[in-house]
């Protein structure tokens, strides 16, 4: 085996057939433009408009941050190395990128969880909302996402940067995710599968657990309410989040919560662009179509703009 310590690494992406990555990298860039304007749109107008200065829009304003800084850590680059046709990445900043993306996940996660945990005070303690989701405890929350994220990721990704790698240096992804990267260590690597099983086990599970128990005492208050509009209202209030929440949970469940990813790679890129890119597209367009307070922050925003042109 070649004992010279691996400089680069090769990211096969996702095919050698140039009409297609010519295909691909309008498709990627397109979708990453409209990811990033979506997000924007929602930070921009939960600042601009004063009745969106609650606690479910600053959740929700933090959570497009997240997410643009999520999709960026990795998309950017694959989109230059299908205009290039390169394919190679520095170890410092495959480490980089491997540890932002994981991170941020994470932290998407707890986040997910707090703001389904904003959605039962909502509904469940209509009467105490504004007293128990104080300015002070919805940052407080926010910053143990991000603390939580980074504490659950930073261990494992110091075993994983500090292993050796001697070769080969072909990853077969469209970026630095950990499974494959795991399998070029010139190390057993038994211990960091079963460390990078036991966060994603503890990360997503555990957050789906809030969400789950979360929901299930707010369908237990909207049942017991004796209107069908108010009912309906209650309801419409969580529908988005409910649906963001199965489309992020499912699609990284299916791809991290397993024991073992010796198979599978090609497969999980389909699911990753599935949960990079087109959860991140939607998620802001299903916000905001969804929501009558955002149309009208948004009808605001327009009649401004053209008062002022006028």
């Amino acid at each position: 085996m070649n004992s010279t310590p691996v400089r680069e690494f090769i990211l096969l992406g996702f095919t050698d057939n140039h009409k297609l990555q010519v295909i691909l990298s309008l498709i990627l860039m397109v979708t990453y433009i409209l990811t990033i304007s979506g997000n924007v749109v929602i930070i921009v107008i939960t600042l601009s408009s004063h009745h969106l200065h609650t606690p479910m829009y600053f959740f929700l304003r933090n959570f497009a941050l997240l997410e643009i800084a999520f999709t960026t850590s990795i998309i950017p680059k694959a989109l230059a190395n299908l205009a290039t046709g390169q394919k190679t990445i520095s170890i410092s900043g495959c480490f980089t990128q491997c540890f932002l993306y994981f991170t941020l996940g994470t932290t998407e996660f707890f986040l997910l969880a707090v703001m389904s945990f904003d959605r039962y005070v909502a509904i469940c303690h209509p009467l105490r909302y504004s007293t128990i989701m104080s300015g002070q405890l919805c940052s407080l929350l926010v910053g143990c996402s991000w603390v939580g994220g980074l504490l659950l990721i930073l261990g494992p990704a110091i075993a994983l940067f500090q292993a050796p790698f001697c070769g080969p240096n072909t990853l077969n992804h469209f970026f630095c995710d950990n499974g494959p990267l795991i399998k070029l260590a010139c190390v057993d690597t038994i211990l960091l599968e079963l460390m990078d099983f036991f966060i994603a086990t503890l990360s997503l599970i555990g957050t789906l657990a809030v969400t789950v128990i979360s929901y299930a005492n707010i369908i237990s208050s909207i049942v017991s309410i004796p209107s069908t509009q108010e009912r309906q209202k209650a309801f419409s209030t969580c529908s988005s989040h409910i649906i963001v929440v199965s489309l992020f949970y499912g699609s990284c469940i299916f791809m991290y919560v397993r024991p073992s990813q010796s198979e599978g790679f090609d497969f999980n890129k389909g699911v990753s662009i599935l949960n990079t890119l087109l959860n991140d597209l939607v998620t802001p367009y299903i916000y905001t179509l969804r929501n009558k307070q955002v149309h009208k922050a948004l009808r605001d925003a327009k009649r401004k703009i053209c008062i002022r042109n006028w």
